[in-house]
């Protein structure tokens, strides 16, 4: 009697889902390889597109500085008040010392202002100037605010208006202290714990590829604040501005 035989498809069916496995895996890699170079040389082409640059924005930031400082009456003035005239001063300064740039400068329109939590820190942001590779903004907090920097593919500029900032990497063991009129270069891949005292507020300059910033700007609104209201408006404020400067040509 002649014993029956039935193939066994267990291991073909095994040997089907690693080679699956193995190719997804395979095209997976294969876009990312393809994403980091297209980031790379991405990077290499970023300059051309420029504007600005952070030596001309100090110049006109110290300009206004020493104007609002003269302009200021003898007697003490709030610090609130102090921030709307060197802030209006710069802004002045700007539209009129860098009319290259396309800019928004109705800081008194309380609608243009929004909240940012990002990092763990809170402040507020006006939107001076957004393109794809530059964002130029007033960003500080009345109360003050600490956290985390961010590790982003843009070199960031902090010119301190009024206020202080502080900042240091991992590993140092005493902090860098920052005062209006000084620069706080942040560069790209860098990452640092930072604070802002109460009444402190900057003109931050970033160039690099700016929406590669943008998920760090809304991840607390997503998945901590849920202040979906204010998401709305940043995202509102942000594509008004980077459309309205693809439209004039400035990428």
């Amino acid at each position: 009697m002649t014993a029956s035989y039935k193939p066994r498809t267990g291991n073909k069916t095994s040997v089907k889902a690693e080679r699956s496995l193995v190719r997804t895996w395979g095209v997976r890699g294969l876009l990312l390889a393809l994403f980091l170079g297209f980031c790379s040389w991405a990077n290499s082409i970023n300059e051309r597109f420029y504007v600005l640059t952070p030596e001309a924005l100090n110049e006109t930031v110290q300009s206004s500085l020493k104007l609002a400082a003269s302009l200021q009456p003898e007697e003490s003035v709030s610090p609130g008040a102090n921030a709307t005239l060197i802030i209006g001063t710069l802004i002045d300064h700007l539209a009129k010392n860098h009319p290259e740039a396309r800019w928004s400068t109705d800081f008194k329109n309380k609608r243009d202002w929004v909240f940012n939590n990002a990092g763990g820190a809170m402040g507020s942001m006006f939107i001076l100037h957004a393109s794809i590779t530059e964002y130029i903004i007033i960003f500080g907090s009345a109360v003050g605010t600490e956290g985390h920097s961010g590790r982003h593919t843009a070199d960031d500029y902090f010119h301190i208006l009024t206020g202080q900032q502080t900042a240091y990497e991992a590993g140092d063991l005493e902090r860098e202290i920052y005062n209006p009129g000084d620069v706080h270069h942040m560069k790209r891949g860098v990452v640092k714990q930072y604070a802002m005292g109460p009444n402190s507020w900057a003109l931050e300059y970033a160039r690099g590829w700016i929406p590669l910033m943008l998920p760090f700007g809304f991840a607390d609104g997503i998945f901590s604040t849920l202040d979906l209201i204010t998401l709305y408006h940043t995202v509102r404020i942000t594509g008004r501005e980077m459309i309205g400067n693809l439209l004039i040509g400035k990428i």
